[in-house]
C-alpha cells in the first residue's frame, strides 16, 4: 500500500488538538467545580510550555528545509499551523481564566489583579500594610535589579522566569532599562489575612510592581510590565563519554540556557520595551503573546488545591485495596498461588510498594533487578533499594538518566543509590530505558524462584495517584527467564536474547504489532473472527498505521483508544472505513497501554509501556507482556468495553481528523468511566 495517498494528521497539529481536548475541561459547564477547572487550565498552561521547549522549537530549527512530514507539510507550514492553533489556544485559555476567577470570587476566593484603587478597593489599611511589611521583610531583601547600559549587558534570564521590566528616562532623555526577576523561592500568590469569609490574593510581581520606584529611584520610570520567556529545551549528551552522570549534568544546566523560543507579555506591555526584548532575546514577533490575566497559569495548580476550599474541587476517595490483594499474609505466597493485578489509582499502589519493601528484608531474598525512569521526590522504593543493598542483597538497579525534565532528579537518585552500595547503571547507548520491570531473586525450599512486577506506569507513588495504569505480578517461570536475560542483557554485554513471553524493544516491538495485525487480516479473509481493540497514549508509527488500513480495507473492525496525538484518520471511505478512533480525557490521566488481538476467538491481550510511536518502538528499551491469567484478562476486557461506553470523558475523531465530544443519546445513561471504576 502507497502511503502518498493515505490520509495522515501531522505530529504536533495532533498534540495540540490533545491540549485543546484538556482545555474543555477548564471551560464553564453546569455544576464544574472552578478549583478543579483552575487545575485543567493549569496543566494545558504546563502542557504548552513543555510543547514550546521541545516541538515547537524542532520545528522552526528545521523551517526551510523542505522536508515533509507524513501529512505532506513542511515544517514551515506545520509551524504556521500551528501557531494559529496555539493563538486560538492561548485566547480561550484567556477566557477561562477570566471565567475561573469570576466563579471563585463568588466562591470568596478573590485574587486581585493589583494594588491599584481601581482593583483593591476591598483591601482595609491594615491590610496593606501587612503588605508594605511582607514586602520589606521578605520579598525586598531576594530582589536583584539588573541594569542594562553599556558595561552591564542583557542579563541571562532562566527558561520559565517571571520577569518585570522597566524602562527609565535620565535627563539627557537617554532611554535605560532594567530586569527584575520575580522570586521563584517565594509564594507567586500572597494570601491577605482577613477576620472576614474572604480570602484574598496577590500576585507577587504586583507586590513588586506597587514598590517600584522604591527601587528603581535613580531615573524617571517611563514604562513597567511583566515578561515570561520559553527556552528550547534542546539536549545534546555526548553518550559515548566515559562518565555519562558527570555529561547528563552538564547537559541539564546547558539546557536553561538554551535559545529562546517564546515571549509572553502582560496586557498593555509597552511597545518601545517589547522592542527592545525581541532585540536582547531575540524571539520573532511570531512567537511572542500578549495575556490579559496574570503570566505563567502554570503556578494556578498549587492554588486548585487551596486548604479550607475542598467543596470547590474534586476530591477523589483515597485508592480501594486491590482486589487481587485482600487478605494474604505473605506476598511471595500470594503471588506464587496465581498472577495478581493492580488497576491504579482506582486500586492502591501499595502493594507494588510492599513487594520491593518485603524483598528488601526477606532473609530468603538473594537479588533485586529494577528499571527506574521516573519516581517521587520522597521515594519510598528508592529507601527499600537502599536497605536490601545495606543487607548485603544484590540490588541492581537501571536509572534512566535521559527521563526527560526528570533528569536532575534521576541524577540525584543515581548518586543516592550508588552511596548506598546499589549497581546502578544507566542504560545501553543510544536508547531510553522505559520498561517498568522489577525482578526479585528468592530462595526457596524447592529452589530458585523469581518474582516479576510488570507495568504500563512509573514506579512512582505520586503520580499512581493521578495516572491510570496496569501491572501485574507473576513467578510464571517463562516470564522470570525473559527477565532475566533482559537485565542481563542491559546489564553486561550478552546478545539481545530470544525471548518466549517479553516482546522487547527495540528489536521485537514492531514487528510484533504489524504481525499481529497482518494476522487478524489473514482471519479476516478466512472469514475468521477477528478484530483490534487498542488502549494506547499516542499512535504515530507510519507502518503501524499503514497496516491499520490494510485491515481496515480487509474488513477488521478496529477500535483505538489513543488519548493524545493520533496520526491515523479514520472513517475514511476505501481506506478505513472500518476504524474508530477515541480519546477519553477526565480526572485521571490516562496512561495505560492495553492491547487486544481477537485471534479467531481466542483473544490474545498485552500490556506494556510503549506507545506505538517511533521512539517507543524503535529507539527505546520497551517491554510489552502477555496477560495469561483468564480472570486478569476479562477484568482488563472489562476495562477497555468500559471506556467505549463512556459518554461523559470520551471524544471521537471524525474522518476529517477533528474531535467532538461523544454525546449521550436521550434512551441511554451517563457512562463516566472513571467514577464508575472509582466506585468500584
Amino acid at each position: 500500500m502507497d502511503k502518498k495517498n493515505l490520509p495522515f494528521i501531522s505530529r504536533e497539529l495532533s498534540w495540540m488538538k490533545f491540549n485543546e481536548r484538556v482545555l474543555a475541561e477548564a471551560a464553564r459547564v453546569p455544576g464544574a467545580l472552578p478549583l478543579e477547572r483552575l487545575k485543567f487550565l493549569a496543566i494545558t498552561a504546563s502542557n504548552l510550555d513543555e510543547f514550546f521547549m521541545v516541538r515547537v522549537s524542532y520545528l522552526n530549527d528545521r523551517k526551510g528545509t523542505g522536508t515533509v512530514d507524513d501529512a505532506g507539510l513542511t515544517a514551515g507550514e506545520q509551524l504556521e499551523q500551528l501557531l494559529d492553533r496555539i493563538t486560538e489556544f492561548k485566547s480561550k485559555q484567556n477566557q477561562y481564566h477570566g471565567e475561573i476567577l469570576e466563579d471563585l470570587q463568588k466562591s470568596n476566593i478573590v485574587f486581585l489583579k493589583s494594588l491599584k484603587p481601581e482593583d483593591s478597593g476591598q483591601i482595609t489599611a491594615n491590610q496593606r500594610q501587612y503588605l508594605k511589611n511582607y514586602f520589606e521583610d521578605e520579598v525586598l531583601p531576594v530582589l536583584t535589579p539588573l541594569a542594562v547600559d553599556i558595561s552591564r549587558p542583557f542579563p541571562l534570564l532562566a527558561n520559565m522566569t517571571l520577569n518585570i521590566g522597566v524602562r527609565m528616562s535620565d535627563e539627557d532623555g537617554n532611554e535605560l532599562y532594567s530586569i527584575i526577576q520575580v522570586p521563584s523561592i517565594l509564594p507567586r500568590f500572597i494570601p491577605i489575612r482577613s477576620s472576614g469569609e474572604v480570602q484574598y490574593f496577590l500576585p507577587l510581581e504586583e507586590l513588586i510592581i506597587e514598590h517600584i520606584g522604591e527601587i528603581c529611584n535613580l531615573y524617571d520610570i517611563e514604562a513597567y510590565g511583566c515578561f515570561r520567556i520559553t527556552r528550547s529545551a534542546g539536549f545534546d549528551a555526548d553518550e559515548e563519554t566515559d562518565d555519562l552522570l558527570e555529561e547528563m549534568k552538564r547537559a541539564v544546566k546547558k539546557r536553561k540556557r538554551g535559545k529562546p523560543i517564546c515571549l509572553e507579555v502582560s496586557d498593555g506591555f509597552d511597545a518601545q520595551m517589547r522592542s527592545f526584548l525581541r532585540e536582547m532575546l531575540p524571539v520573532s514577533k511570531r512567537f511572542m503573546f500578549e495575556s490579559p490575566n496574570f503570566l505563567d497559569l502554570n503556578a494556578l495548580m498549587k492554588m486548585s488545591f487551596l486548604s479550607g476550599f475542598e467543596k470547590l474541587r474534586f476530591t477523589p476517595p483515597a485508592p480501594k485495596v486491590p482486589a487481587d490483594f485482600f487478605e494474604y499474609d505473605n506476598i511471595f505466597d500470594h503471588i506464587r498461588e496465581k498472577d495478581r493485578f493492580i488497576h491504579c489509582p482506582f486500586e492502591s499502589f501499595d502493594p507494588v510498594v510492599e513487594f520491593i519493601n518485603r524483598a528488601a528484608d526477606d532473609p530468603s531474598v538473594l537479588a533485586i533487578k529494577q528499571t527506574l525512569y521516573r519516581v517521587s521526590g520522597k521515594s519510598k522504593i528508592i529507601t527499600a533499594l537502599e536497605r536490601a543493598a545495606d543487607a548485603g542483597k544484590q540490588v541492581t538497579v537501571l536509572v534512566e538518566l535521559k527521563a526527560r525534565f526528570d533528569e536532575e532528579n534521576n541524577i540525584q537518585w543515581a548518586t543516592q543509590l550508588e552511596r548506598a552500595g546499589c549497581h546502578v547503571i544507566y542504560g545501553i547507548q543510544g536508547l531510553k530505558t522505559h520498561c517498568k520491570v522489577t525482578l526479585v531473586v528468592r530462595r526457596e525450599e524447592d529452589g530458585i524462584r523469581r518474582y516479576l512486577h510488570l507495568g504500563t506506569g512509573n514506579y512512582n507513588d505520586v503520580t499512581a495517584r493521578i495516572y491510570t495504569d496496569t501491572c501485574i505480578f507473576t513467578c510464571r517461570p517463562a516470564f522470570g527467564t525473559d527477565a532475566s536475560a533482559l537485565f542481563n542483557h542491559l546489564t553486561g554485554f550478552s546478545m539481545p536474547p530470544h525471548y518466549n513471553k517479553l516482546v522487547v524493544a527495540p528489536k521485537h516491538l514492531k514487528q510484533f504489532f504489524i504481525d499481529g495485525i497482518e494476522q487478524e487480516i489473514r482471519n479476516a479473509k478466512n472469514g475468521l473472527p477477528c478484530g483490534i481493540n487498542f488502549k494506547t497514549n499516542s499512535l504515530l508509527e507510519t507502518d503501524v498505521i499503514v497496516k491499520l488500513y490494510e485491515a481496515s480495507q480487509a474488513g477488521v473492525p478496529v477500535k483505538l483508544l489513543v488519548r493524545g496525538i493520533c496520526g491515523l484518520v479514520p472513517g475514511v471511505k476505501n481506506v478505513s472505513e472500518n476504524i474508530r478512533v477515541r480519546s477519553v480525557v477526565g480526572t485521571f490521566l490516562e496512561h495505560s497501554r492495553i492491547y487486544v488481538f481477537e485471534n479467531a476467538g481466542e483473544p490474545l491481550l498485552y500490556m506494556g509501556s510503549a506507545d506505538l510511536m517511533p521512539r517507543n518502538l524503535l529507539s527505546r528499551v520497551e517491554v510489552v507482556f502477555p496477560v495469561e491469567d483468564p480472570q486478569i484478562k476479562t477484568r482488563a476486557v472489562d476495562i477497555l468495553d468500559l471506556m467505549w461506553l463512556d459518554n461523559t470523558n470520551a471524544w471521537e475523531m471524525d474522518s476529517s481528523g477533528e474531535y467532538s465530544r461523544v454525546k449521550k443519546a436521550a434512551k441511554d445513561k451517563k457512562v463516566n468511566s472513571q467514577l464508575t471504576l472509582l466506585k468500584g
